[in-house]
């Protein structure tokens, strides 16, 4: 067993690929014998990991020296990779064609989850305007919540709690997309690039499309990215203004 662990630990991000490769081939296999393929494989293994995800510390099962692997291969690194390569089968035409709907999703989805994400901060209880501001901005993404707490003067309670909103965001997102795809027509470039801007989240996008369909993968990463930004730009400035008129 000694030498089990040296072999496992001197090859970590091996066994993670091992791992990870086990977990696939047993979701496919419930997914098609005991689910009868009403909810994809990847979608289960998607669910498996999130659980495997709680145990650990900060860097979940990575944390465990078994798996150590897994904090590289679930890293930002190979995640951004992924979908950089996949840009290698993007038809630039298409995005093109998909610009003006693009754009209106685009600008849709960054609205409508920042003033979904301020709806339920006053349910929560939150009536000042640079909490609100700041987990309605986590409701776009992750990362436009911390940007404009910080931006805003937020305690680093608020900035949490806007980071969590995105990091749901991002599970449903993830979990969701491979199993509503057919139902909303997500089967094409054009509707990807609306979809990525529409849920914004750069990382659930590509994971929930990569489940769907690899060959969507950089069409709506690409409008998903540029929400990131939009975000970024509206929510400490036009959105906090309106927010505070409403709210101040």
């Amino acid at each position: 067993m000694e030498i089990l662990e040296k072999l496992i630990d001197k090859n970590g991000l091996i066994f993670a690929f091992l791992v990870v490769g086990v977990i696939m081939w047993t979701s496919y296999w419930v997914s098609k014998n005991v689910l009868r393929k009403k909810i994809p494989g990847v979608a289960i293994a998607i669910i498996v990991g999130l659980m495997l995800a709680f145990f650990g510390d900060k860097k979940g099962i990575a944390d465990i020296s078994l798996f150590s692997g897994m904090a590289l291969l679930g890293g930002s690194m190979l995640r951004d990779f992924t979908v950089v390569s996949t840009a290698m089968g993007a038809d630039l035409n298409k995005i093109k064609q998909a610009g003006l709907a693009g754009t209106i999703g685009l600008f849709v989805g960054v609205i409508f989850s920042f003033f979904l994400g301020v709806f339920l901060a006053s349910i929560l209880g939150y009536t000042d305007a640079v909490s609100l501001t700041t987990i309605g901005a986590g409701a776009c993404t992750y990362i436009v919540g911390p940007v404009t707490g910080s931006a805003l003067g937020a305690s680093s309670d608020v900035i949490a709690i806007s980071i969590a909103t995105g990091v749901v965001k991002v599970i449903v997102t993830t979990i969701g997309t491979p199993i509503i795809a057919k139902k909303i027509g997500l089967d094409n470039p054009h509707s990807a690039v609306v979809f990525g801007g529409l849920m914004g989240t750069t990382s659930g996008v590509a994971a929930g499309l990569a489940a769907t369909d690899p060959k969507l993968v950089p069409y709506g990463a690409l409008t998903a990215t540029f929400s990131t930004g939009l975000g970024c730009l509206l929510c400490p400035s036009i959105f906090y203004f309106i927010i505070n008129a409403v709210w101040g």
